[in-house]
């Protein structure tokens, strides 16, 4: 197996193991320790110039790595769709927590340059901010919805055709509970715009749960198994709307079955 790969199947399941006895009784402790040290490292590159797709691997591995090591297990599927894309695309699912952010780029940059569609505050957070900023985003300001349908277009349009795919959380914020009326359809809009397939993927990540009062510090769960599912790509015709409902099916149903 590649070192830069998770897996070189089309499913991951994270293998048994036995934990520390500091993990098991401190999971949050411990998986914010090395958590915070992953995001140091990579600002400090980041802020260096230095922090280029083999770093963004590196971090999201460690992630992974360190989730698993106090016990969280992930059950991820349809990498091989991944792995199998002859073109950039647009990835649009829902938006569960932070987790997501720093577990997809090892399971897409391996095979295709890709950067997110983002939220403003995210590129000015203490350390993640200079991780985002290099990583060349689209940034979204979440106040003007029209404008932001013009930047996106704009900007993702310019990012697709360097050939460097778009991951959009079409939500307006984070949720555990995922509101079919409250998912846009700005990356169908853009897939068709550029002639890009669209993939679907849905998510379930509460294992690294949402904070009252800072959201990205929420409680760590590793009893509740990390889901990512990739779906097959697809071509928009038309509006887009048959496609925007194939995306929010796939998402109702993988969740649903998750729960």
């Amino acid at each position: 197996m590649p070192a830069n790969c998770l897996t070189t199947e089309s499913h991951y399941l994270t293998p048994e193991r036995t934990g520390s006895s500091m993990a098991a009784w401190f999971p949050g402790a411990v998986f914010y320790a090395k958590a915070f040290g992953v995001v140091y490292r990579a600002a400090m590159l980041a802020k260096k110039g230095l922090y280029d797709n083999q770093r963004w691997i590196e971090s999201s591995l460690t992630t992974v790595r360190a989730l698993e090591s106090v016990g969280g297990r992930f059950d991820l599927k349809g990498l091989d769709i991944v792995r199998g894309l002859s073109s950039p695309c647009v990835f649009i699912g829902n938006h569960m927590s932070i987790l997501e952010t720093f577990v997809l780029p090892c399971l897409i940059v391996p095979h295709r340059d890709v950067t997110f569609v983002v939220k403003e505050s995210l590129i000015t957070y203490p350390l993640f901010g200079h991780v985002m900023r290099s990583r060349n985003p689209v940034v979204v300001g979440r106040e003007n919805p029209r404008e932001d349908l013009r930047w996106v277009m704009e900007e993702g349009q310019r990012r697709l055709e360097a050939d460097i795919s778009i991951v959009i959380f079409p939500q307006t914020t984070r949720s555990v509970e995922f509101d079919a009326k409250k998912f846009n359809s700005l990356g169908i809009k853009l897939a068709k715009r550029c002639n890009v397939p669209v993939v679907p993927f849905a998510l379930k990540t509460d294992a690294w749960g949402l904070g009252r009062r800072l959201k990205d510090f929420g409680r760590i769960c590793p009893e509740k198994t990390v889901h990512i599912h990739f779906d097959e790509p697809m071509t928009v015709q038309g509006s887009g709307k048959e496609e925007h409902s194939r995306v929010v099916e796939f998402i109702e149903t993988n969740l649903a079955e998750w729960r």
